[in-house]
């Protein structure tokens, strides 16, 4: 645990040197909220669950776009999220709320916890700075991770605003990020390419590999891009969640337990709804005979691990290319 908070200390002073610098540039898409607010969530939940409080979400009715950098975004959400968790004593609340106002989202997060001293408003977002009841605090960091927040926010263009009535009365962030646009279709800023492009289809992805964190991690990057996702970390539960999900794009590792990536393809085939399905495999298996028993087993396409993003990216284009051009029977 303390080489993992040393690692995450380090990347913000690094991250946070870089945007003083002005060599940090935020990639804006046009992309959907909802995805991004989820990605902040599950990235925080350890954190808010091992104290026991309880997380609140409200988000709008329908779908909120905004040109943004996905992945910097949910950074300054789960950043906010955790920090509320940490000067939260156990058992506390914390609340997000999420709205659009005018040409604006404006995301708040509010917590019961130990709150912030007039005096110290002020300066909270300033490196290295903590209010005096922070530092009594066994749970304490340095004065980081709130820098870094307002640097990133700033570079969307935005603002973020701490308020809270006083110490033992819980605290609020308000972070504020342009929108131009209140709806529409997704449409990647120009010089950006590959899976940091928004993108006008969303899927139905399985991601199989009995690697947990290969599988997690892969979910994770996608559902940052608005794809729906669900995993399987063995071959017999592959065939399940995919029987239940009918997705229309598997990911699918070849080396698996109890049901080798072969056979769930070859059953996938047989299914009326798997017909159409884009298998593709991804797999160290890459002699061309592996290849060769890829196709005869199903698979569209053969990706070898570590899998290139530009050429996943290329995969998906060519789902995206089924949905447009329907099969015939």
């Amino acid at each position: 645990r303390q080489v993992d908070q040393m690692i995450r200390l380090v990347d913000d002073l690094l991250e946070l040197s870089r945007i003083t610098q002005g060599m940090v540039e935020v990639r804006r898409v046009r992309t959907e909220l909802q995805p991004i607010v989820r990605t902040a969530i599950e990235s925080s939940r350890p954190y808010i669950n091992a104290r026991g409080h309880d997380l609140s979400v409200v988000l709008p009715d329908q779908p909120v776009w905004i040109e943004a950098d996905p992945v910097r975004l949910s950074q300054v959400l789960s950043n906010l999220l955790q920090n509320a968790a940490k000067y939260t004593d156990p058992g506390g609340r914390i609340w997000l709320t999420v709205r659009r106002e005018g040409r604006e989202v404006v995301f708040t997060v509010r917590d019961t916890g130990i709150g912030i001293a007039p005096d110290s408003l002020g300066a909270i977002f300033d490196l290295f700075t903590r209010s005096p009841q922070t530092e009594r605090s066994t749970e304490g960091g340095l004065g980081i991770g709130l820098a870094l927040v307002r640097g990133l926010v700033e570079l969307h263009g935005g603002s973020v605003e701490a308020k809270s009535d006083g110490l033992g009365h819980g605290s609020e962030f308000v972070v504020r990020i342009p929108a131009p646009a209140a709806r529409g279709t997704a449409a990647g800023i120009p010089g950006e390419v590959g899976l940091l492009d928004a993108r006008t289809v969303h899927h139905r992805i399985l991601v199989v590999d009995d690697n947990k964190d290969s599988t997690d991690s892969l979910r994770m990057l996608l559902a940052l891009h608005g794809h729906e996702i669900r995993s399987a970390y063995d071959g017999v539960h592959a065939l399940a969640e995919a029987e239940e999900f009918q997705p229309d794009v598997v990911l699918l590792d070849i080396g698996l337990p109890r049901m080798d990536g072969y056979e769930v393809a070859r059953a996938i085939r047989q299914k009326p709804w798997g017909r159409d399905v884009l298998l593709v495999a991804v797999t160290g298996w890459a002699l061309e005979e592996d290849r060769e028993r890829a196709r005869e087993a199903g698979f569209d396409h053969h990706l070898t691990k570590p899998a290139d993003l530009n050429a996943l990216d290329a995969v998906l284009r060519r789902a995206d290319s089924r949905r447009e051009t329907p099969t015939t029977p």
